[in-house]
């Protein structure tokens, strides 16, 4: 084995080729979550996150409906760069009940004046997750107030068991 001294010359190609591999990753990045965000039957009742490990993209959270589960897969396995998906993402189990919170959370939630600017966009940033009765909310708000007032809502919807509040406050 032979050992290359070091050089100077060689610092501003390894800086580079850093920096494209750098700006790649933030490519793929972007084009997973554009590819995840346009899916047709993505709702504020599902949650999609993923994980990007080179040209590997794990895809994990919850759907409600069976054929998302399988879109966003087919979704991410065409982007050019992406070598595997490993699809973690859950289906939802079929339930009356649960339909019926899923509305009335929306209600709770998105009808609050404080909370309402939230529904405006194509898919709301809070996303309500319901299983078995139990309430998970994802997502991103603008601030702590917020991350609370969802929370307090959604624990006054009558005939939810819990819930987990896991938004995330932006910046």
């Amino acid at each position: 084995m032979v050992a290359l001294p070091y050089s100077a010359a060689a610092r501003p190609q390894n800086e580079k080729k850093q920096r494209s591999e750098s700006k790649y990753r933030e490519k793929l990045h972007k084009e997973v979550r554009h590819q995840l965000v346009m899916l047709p039957w993505y709702s504020v009742f599902d949650n999609l996150a993923y994980q990007v490990d080179g040209d590997k993209v794990t895809l994990s959270g919850q759907v409600t409906r069976p054929v998302l589960k399988s879109d966003a897969e087919a979704a991410v396995k065409s982007i050019e760069g992406v070598a595997s998906v490993v699809n973690n993402i859950e289906v939802l189990p079929l339930s009356p009940m649960d339909d019926q919170l899923r509305r009335a959370l929306y209600r709770a939630i998105y009808g609050d004046a404080g909370l309402s600017r939230y529904s405006i966009q194509a898919v709301p940033s809070i996303h309500i997750i319901v299983k078995n009765g139990n309430v998970t909310l994802e997502g991103v708000v603008d601030n702590e107030a917020d991350k609370n007032l969802a929370g307090l809502r959604a624990n006054q919807v009558p005939n939810v068991f819990c819930v987990r509040n896991n938004l995330v406050v932006a910046g």
